[in-house]
């Protein structure tokens, strides 16, 4: 061997030179960049035990109708038992013969497609592949004992399955770094460079949210209310403590007569019915000849602990409704309600009954529930443990927090809006997208106290408007009292708002035109769903005196958005044409600020 040959190039020299500062350049960051992950946490909020999972008595429960049906019927035990092992052991018997004969590919897979396995390979290389399969068949066996446990109540018997869900979602082994490829092999291709991104995303959410891990959705720099979203031409014509009355520029030369009002839910703000121009409903209910106005809900601080559900009716409710009436110089308005804001308008339709007030000439709910006897996917944090803890969370603080809403609607979907997110953000180091809806998810608000407890424990755990009756401003009103003509829209696989459960609230309601439309899609997407995208369709059915599974089945499925459909049912209510009206044109009710408004952007507002 000669001296040339055993002498390094200075090439190979300055390579070597420039990896090793990268590495001690890494190696710095990270250090830096653990420090300021412990400095984080530290400051992190004191979750109480209650809001962290279901109470001990649920899985006490749980032990024992499994240890007395194993003491009874030791049988069924053993057929799960020998079911999982006899795929355990096939499994692990093929994947080591595959090795021995030295073809080196992962045996056959039949565990199906999962979406959090989609890289290649979890399917082809054999060590992630093992690893995959093992998890699905522990996974398949546990979902199917607890499936077969005897002895339990219905109510506790699906809290275990989704809390179960929950435990086993979250030891998936994509959610690991050790044992998902897909993170390992960024790694590998960017010289560690996605780890040491993927530690700064972490950083930048824990110091963001106070030590609290909360996985940033969308970029937050992407979007601007009011710049880029929510940015529909009208006036903030009126406030009060409670909400911003917006009044919309019309972009026809008229409008129909009877003017339309929307509630949003207070639970997140108003702008998600306007994103974009090319998704937003309110543009769209503006093009259509409408005079819309919509109402922005405050976000609540300390200082609204004793507001109620009297003062979002009384306050929010009735009062933009008499100024819509008096802006319009009309005796009616037709009205709008989504989500708890629908629920908190059938009350009021309720009341104004009661009072004898004829000012809502229609209403329409969107994804509302009225009946809460079946409260759906979300009843798993209905139950005492949970509303003790935030009935004691909130006395302390006088609101519930917007985190712990955000949590509880994210765990619903936690593979979508946790975990999956969390592998990007933190182990394959990708900013997060330039996505409105996630970022609008990610822009949430507070609950006042009283508020929240009540519509917790009257509404959700006593059912009372539609099993007794609710009060409401000195009266008790109960869910016949709802007699206008009626439009409800459900959508079909709604998370929050189970559609079933919203049928049935519509069929018990007293009002003699009644329309029931179920679209497909969730919660937002069934809902924020325009014409023009041809994405999601929808059924109908004028008969609403079948079970929810038959309306259903004998339902007539149309291609694309409902909204025409709705747009032509309230034109039918809306009255002739009149001459279109301008914003702040009302002497009482000058322009005070351009749309979107003031409250939809401040983080937490107190009102004078």
């Amino acid at each position: 061997m000669t001296t040339n040959q055993i002498e390094q190039s200075p090439h190979d020299v300055e390579d070597a030179t420039a990896e090793i500062d990268v590495l001690a350049q890494n190696l710095k960051r990270i250090e830096e960049l653990s420090g300021r992950v412990v400095a984080a946490i530290s400051h992190q909020r004191s979750v109480p035990m209650g809001l962290q999972g279901p109470a001990p008595d649920l899985y006490v429960k749980a032990s024992t109708a499994y240890m007395t049906e194993m003491m009874s019927n030791p049988s069924k035990l053993l057929e799960h038992q020998i079911t999982w092992w006899s795929k355990t052991l096939k499994h692990h018997t093929d994947a080591n013969r595959a090795l021995l004969s030295g073809n080196f590919a992962a045996p056959e897979d039949n565990t199906g497609r999962d979406k959090r396995f989609s890289g290649e390979l979890w399917d082809r290389h054999p060590y992630f592949n093992y690893i995959k399969q093992q998890y699905l068949l522990s996974s398949e066996a546990i979902q199917g004992a607890i499936q077969d446990i005897e002895g339990l109540e219905d109510q506790d018997k699906v809290r275990l399955d989704y809390f179960a869900n929950q435990i086993m979602d979250m030891l998936s082994p994509a959610n690991f770094l050790g044992t998902n490829p897909d993170a390992l092999a960024k790694a590998v291709e960017t010289e560690g460079q996605s780890l040491i991104d993927g530690l700064e995303n972490l950083v930048r959410d824990l110091e963001a949210n106070d030590g609290d891990l909360v996985v940033t959705l969308a970029d937050k720099d992407a979007f601007t209310v009011g710049e880029n979203i929510g940015t529909s031409q009208g006036e903030v014509v009126f406030r009060n403590r409670m909400f911003e009355l917006i009044q919309y520029t019309p972009t026809t030369e008229q409008v129909y007569r009877t003017p339309l009002v929307i509630f949003p839910p207070w639970i997140n703000k108003f702008y998600i019915l306007d994103l974009k121009a090319r998704n937003s409903l309110i543009k769209w209910i503006v093009d259509q000849g409408f005079t819309l106005f919509v109402v922005s809900w405050v976000n609540p601080d300390a200082s609204y602990a004793e507001v109620g559900m009297d003062q979002y009716v009384e306050e929010g409710y009735l009062t933009a409704i008499d100024c819509v009436k008096k802006i319009t110089g009309e005796d009616k308005v037709n009205a709008v309600g989504y989500c708890i804001a629908g629920t908190t308008l059938s009350l009021t339709l309720g009341l104004m009954k009661k009072r004898g007030d004829k000012s809502v000439r229609s209403a329409t709910l969107f994804t509302t529930l009225t009946d809460f006897s079946d409260q759906g996917e979300v009843g798993v944090f209905l139950n005492n443990d949970f509303v003790d803890a935030i009935e004691a969370e909130v006395d302390k603080h006088g609101v519930l927090d917007s985190f712990y809403m955000s949590r509880t609607f994210s765990y619903l979907r936690s593979n979508d809006l946790i975990y999956g997110p969390a592998i990007k953000s933190y182990m394959m180091g990708e900013a997060p997208p330039a996505f409105d809806l996630l970022y609008w998810n990610g822009d949430g608000t507070n609950l006042p106290a009283k508020m929240a407890v009540e519509y917790l424990r009257g509404l959700c755990q006593a059912d009372r408007f539609a099993a007794a009756s609710f009060p409401i401003c000195g009266e008790e009103v109960s869910i016949k009292d709802v007699n206008v003509p009626l439009c409800a829209i459900a959508c079909e696989t709604d998370h929050i708002a189970a559609w079933k459960s919203s049928y049935r609230g519509v069929q018990q309601m007293g009002s003699r035109q009644k329309t029931f439309i179920l679209s497909e899609s969730g919660h937002i997407a069934g809902i924020v769903n325009p014409p023009s995208k041809k994405k999601y369709g929808h059924y109908t059915n004028t008969d609403l005196s079948a079970a929810p599974e038959d309306w259903q089945e004998a339902a007539t499925f149309n291609e694309g958005s409902w909204w025409p459909r709705w747009g032509a049912w309230l034109a039918k209510r809306s009255g002739a044409k009149v001459p279109a009206r301008v914003p702040g044109s009302h002497p009482d009710f000058a322009p005070i600020a351009p749309a979107p408004g003031t409250y939809v952007r401040s983080e937490t507002v107190k009102a004078k």
